[in-house]
């Protein structure tokens, strides 16, 4: 797979401007938006779940990086 190293240097570069409190959010809105796409997913493959089934497996998988 070909690498976009220009695209990344940018991203880059883009991160070290940013405050510390301006990194901080980004990764909080990575974690929240990964947070709701596994739900949907799970709530997709799962329909049966309950709603504390679907919580328990969104927390095992982003603390266990299981896909």
């Amino acid at each position: 797979m070909h690498e976009d190293t220009h695209g990344r240097g940018r991203q880059l570069e883009v991160f070290r401007r940013m405050t510390a409190v301006q990194r901080l959010n980004a990764a909080a809105r990575l974690y929240w938006s990964a947070r709701e796409l596994k739900e949907a997913a799970l709530r997709a493959a799962h329909q049966g779940w309950t709603e504390e089934q679907i919580q328990q497996a969104v927390k095992d998988a982003l603390l266990f990086h299981r896909g």
